[in-house]
């Protein structure tokens, strides 16, 4: 009887092309990976697998078995979702989040993860989005919220949220309400996501004209950093206004009226599509209705009476 651990290390050394890659995904050796496959080999009686300079490549009869194989792991996480109690599920899922996210619904996504799903531990990474790309394909993290979608082979993704962009500023810069133009905007630093992320591509093509001054773009990985930046009157803020929501309502920074429209960052959820994904799959779909969930107002300024 064909072993489903044997099974199981067969697929992902084809779906990731690699040993080395299978067993880094399976927390095991390479010594290992390649016993599992020999003993696979051993009882189907075919050559399932053949390597070259560059990549683990399935020979026809490996590409016909794979068919099987993925529709009967698929099968057995099925029986799984169906039958088992999913609050018992457990283990480790590793969660790259965008800093928006935390600054919006990451805490109430734990908090409902472990509601559904108690034993289930979080390891969660903040980082930009081109870094959170480059982790996922590399199997460092099991599941990202970042802007997106990620288009790559083998990657599936969820649409989560559209957040739009702003101009805000402290009201003790005085800028009043009136239209402001992109030279106008120009004679204040502008303060934005870090560098090599789509936010500060936008922002630098947008000011990169030649009819405007050379504009200064204050870059921080912190989007909270950005926040008390811009509260202090260190410059104008570029930023979703989800995250400014209670400082805008009470009083601390104001948004501004600008000829520059900005396109709002859709973010979305992104994992490696594999016939185990079940519990990255339902914690994706956890996130779905959180971020599509209509979110509570800000909480209303202070009394001053």
């Amino acid at each position: 009887m064909v072993d489903f651990k044997n099974l199981e290390t067969f697929v992902w050394v084809v779906t990731l092309g690699s040993f080395r890659g299978a067993a880094h995904k399976l927390n095991t050796t390479q010594p290992a990976i390649s016993q599992r496959i020999a003993q696979l080999e051993d009882e189907m009686g075919v050559k399932l697998l053949q390597r070259d300079h560059r990549a683990v490549l399935p020979t026809p009869s490996g590409r016909q078995m794979m068919l099987y194989a993925e529709r009967l792991i698929g099968l057995r996480a099925e029986m799984l979702a169906a039958v088992r109690d999913r609050t018992a599920m457990r283990g480790v899922l590793r969660l790259g989040v965008s800093e928006t996210i935390v600054h919006t619904w990451l805490s109430q996504l734990i908090k409902d993860v472990n509601t559904a799903y108690p034993h289930l531990s979080l390891e969660i990474e903040v980082d930009i989005t081109p870094n959170l790309q480059a982790r996922l394909l590399a199997q460092e993290i099991d599941l990202a919220f970042l802007l997106g979608p990620l288009t790559a082979p083998s990657v599936r993704n969820r649409v989560l949220c559209d957040y739009p962009n702003a101009f805000v500023a402290s009201p003790a810069l005085k800028l009043g309400s009136s239209l402001m133009s992109a030279h106008d905007l120009a004679q204040y630093p502008i303060i934005t996501f870090p560098r090599k992320t789509q936010p500060y591509e936008l922002i630098r093509s947008l000011f990169n004209r030649p009819d405007l001054p050379s504009v200064r773009l204050h870059a921080s990985a912190s989007l909270a950093t950005v926040i008390h930046m811009a509260i202090e009157g260190l410059g104008i803020a570029v930023i979703p206004t989800a995250i400014v929501e209670n400082e805008i309502a009470d009083g601390r920074l104001q948004m501004l009226t600008t000829e520059i429209a900005i396109p709002s960052l859709t973010f979305s959820a992104s994992w490696l599509a594999s016939p185990d994904a079940l519990a990255v799959e339902l914690v994706a779909q956890i996130a779905v209705d959180l971020a599509q969930r209509p979110q509570a107002p800000p909480r209303p300024p202070p009394s001053r009476g």
